[in-house]
């Protein structure tokens, strides 16, 4: 006997992740050339990292359009996970661009270049509008892949805002040297943030347990319900960091009728929304049952 509690919310995601992707493309052009008319390899360095923003946010757009579909005879929880994919490409693509910043970064320590200040205090005060225009654009977003792109416009906003800092500094102190520094640090910044999004996104992909909920307390909970003796094989993930799953084999006593499993059932489905999770799919067993996946699938302490 099965139980399905389901929660489905349509967002905005592949509206607000198609803005942002429009707003970055049109900026980085913008930037390469602003960079090389300026000599600075932080705004290079920016630049090439928003080139890879861009085509992980296309990605991004595509694959959030297929994480929206209803499921099919392919994919029967949905497409919600390619939501997570777009995450994990975002995350790897910025990985790449940010070691062949540092790559072009560290030399320019030894034998720094004059930069053109102005050029990046121009240059910095758009980064600001247009990556701050995107962060606000995004800035709810509910989804894994909303938030991951998100948390790359943001920290683009920051390192403008640094840009702009330095570039004010070396208009009346001539320290080329603040640009490859800056530079490092940015991208160092970025690895940082994205190491973070990236260890989340390995973690839903392998099923683990979502964060913020205890199986160990939910089943504690599940245990006390009038009517169940005991349960087992209990499962819990998460889709996309946002839609949870549970699976679980419930044993009530042998007496129990029909009216006692659907208060049972109502209890479980009133619990899992209190826990977060949108899919439930319970079974039950009688006591006098016999399961082989009762010994070997319980959760080891």
């Amino acid at each position: 006997m099965n139980s399905h509690n389901h929660s489905h919310c349509k967002s905005n995601a592949v509206k607000n992740i198609r803005t942002a992707f429009f707003l970055n493309l049109a900026f980085t052009l913008l930037e390469i050339v602003g960079g090389i008319l300026t000599n600075s390899i932080a705004i290079i360095s920016d630049a090439l990292h928003d080139l890879g923003d861009s085509i992980s946010l296309g990605l991004s757009w595509i694959l959030q359009e297929f994480s929206e579909r209803k499921r099919d005879e392919k994919f029967s929880f949905g497409y919600r996970r390619f939501s997570v994919l777009g995450g994990l490409i975002n995350g790897s693509v910025l990985v790449l661009g940010s070691l062949l910043i540092l790559a072009e970064a560290v030399p320019r320590l030894i034998h720094p270049e004059q930069p053109h200040a102005k050029g990046m205090l121009a240059l910095a005060l758009i980064g600001i509008a247009v990556n701050g225009a995107a962060v606000l654009k995004l800035r709810h977003g509910k989804s894994l892949n909303e938030r991951v792109v998100s948390w790359h416009l943001f920290e683009d906003v920051l390192g403008w805002v640094a840009v702009l800092v330095v570039s004010i500094v070396m208009m009346f102190k001539n320290i080329p040297i603040l640009d490859p520094i800056l530079s490092i640090v940015i991208t160092l910044w970025v690895l940082y943030n994205v190491a973070g999004n990236l260890k989340k996104t390995f973690f839903i992909f392998l099923q683990g347990v979502p964060d913020k909920i205890s199986i160990e307390d939910f089943e504690k909970r599940v245990r006390n319900i009038e009517g169940v003796k005991d349960m087992h094989h209990t499962h819990l993930w998460s889709l996309d960091g946002e839609e949870n799953v549970l699976s679980v084999h419930l044993i009530v006593d042998e007496t129990a009728d029909r009216e006692d499993l659907a208060k049972i059932k109502q209890t479980i489905n009133e619990l899992s929304n209190e826990y977060g999770i949108n899919h439930t799919t319970v079974e039950i067993e009688f006591g006098d049952e016999d399961c082989s996946m009762r010994a070997e699938n319980r959760l080891c302490k």
